[in-house]
């Protein structure tokens, strides 16, 4: 591999916004944010809406928001 074209590989840390879940793994992706993480190390915090915490396939159930398919919505829009 040719030197300096390739981005860092570090370790980061995770957030779901909307469940405030977190895990660390490793990206190429940075940001400026840090967080101290269960071994006491600082690692940057990339944050996420969704995750497998959050997502309807690993939980079974559907977010609040899409409750309502398009008709539904048409409707309610529409006052029908």
């Amino acid at each position: 591999m040719r030197k300096d074209i390739h981005p860092e590989y570090q370790k980061v840390v995770f957030l779901d916004t909307s469940s405030g879940y977190k895990f660390l793994s490793g990206s190429t992706k940075s940001s400026d944010e840090t967080i101290e993480w269960e071994d006491g190390n600082t690692y940057p915090v990339i944050r996420v809406e969704v995750s497998s915490d959050t997502h309807p396939f690993y939980t079974g159930k559907q977010r609040e928001d899409r409750v309502g398919g398009r008709v539904d919505r048409f409707k309610k829009k529409y006052n029908l």
